[in-house]
């Protein structure tokens, strides 16, 4: 496993370190039970045998594990601006005996290179998992991650939503508890990359999860030499599926 250090923003490493510092070593178990969304999203990776995959913010490294598991013919990738929370990544990749697997990088996801971090700089599959709602500047991110995806490739998204089909009082005491972790769900999430999908003639689905709770969001790059297409797989069903 390589380990390689870029430019990062200051600010947000210091407040992410200070926040995980001591909530990584219970992170993991915690998290287990409101981060929902995660397995599916690992489940629909299917990355062609040889490919590439990223995951921007790979925290404690639980999902890089995951993902390494199910596609053992991928190269798995992740990168994180917290110091702190790659200690435990590192601990865990050797634990699991991934080492020689996954490579981690502490890297901010608005700026990283991917050509100096990984010796590429297209992936034919790039995720956040419960990132962007944590990331202040989470646009710039989807577009540096978008970058890197490659023709044919997908970039992917689970993350809270805006509990569109849940009680209010629900969705108040969640953000509530949200905020104290400096957590804060993307309400603009969907028009972001709809706006993407238009742009370079790529496919957006969008599925709300458990009453809009989390959202699942894929985002597929047009292969290589293929006519952009009409974004017609965009959707934004308003009741979540069973």
């Amino acid at each position: 496993m390589s380990t390689r250090i870029s430019a990062l923003a200051g600010g947000d490493r210091g407040l992410m370190d200070s926040l995980y510092r001591r909530q990584r070593h219970i992170y993991d178990f915690s998290r287990k039970y409101y981060l929902l969304g995660r397995d599916r999203l690992i489940a629909a990776l299917k990355p062609p045998n040889g490919g590439r995959v990223l995951e921007i913010g790979c925290g404690t490294g639980r999902n890089l594990i995951a993902a390494a598991r199910a596609w053992p013919k991928a190269r798995v990738c992740g990168l994180d601006i917290s110091a702190e929370m790659l200690k435990t990544a590192r601990a865990s990749l050797a634990r699991h005996r991934l080492g020689d697997v996954v490579d981690i990088a502490e890297a901010d996801a608005v700026s990283f290179d991917a050509a100096s971090l990984f010796a590429t700089t297209l992936f034919s599959r790039v995720y956040f998992s419960y990132t962007l709602s944590m990331i202040p500047a989470w646009e710039g991110a989807i577009a540096h991650g978008w970058k890197h995806v490659a023709a044919g490739g997908k970039l992917m998204i689970v993350d809270f939503g805006q509990c569109e089909a849940l009680p209010s009082p629900f969705r108040s005491l969640l953000w509530w508890w949200l905020a104290r972790f400096h957590v804060t769900p993307r309400a603009t999430l969907h028009v972001v990359l709809a706006a993407l999908a238009r742009r370079d003639g790529a496919a957006l689905e969008f599925t709300p999860l458990y009453g809009g709770y989390a959202w699942y969001a894929v985002l597929t790059r047009p292969s290589a030499g293929a006519r952009p297409e009409p974004d017609n797989r965009e959707t934004f069903p308003r009741s979540a599926p069973r």
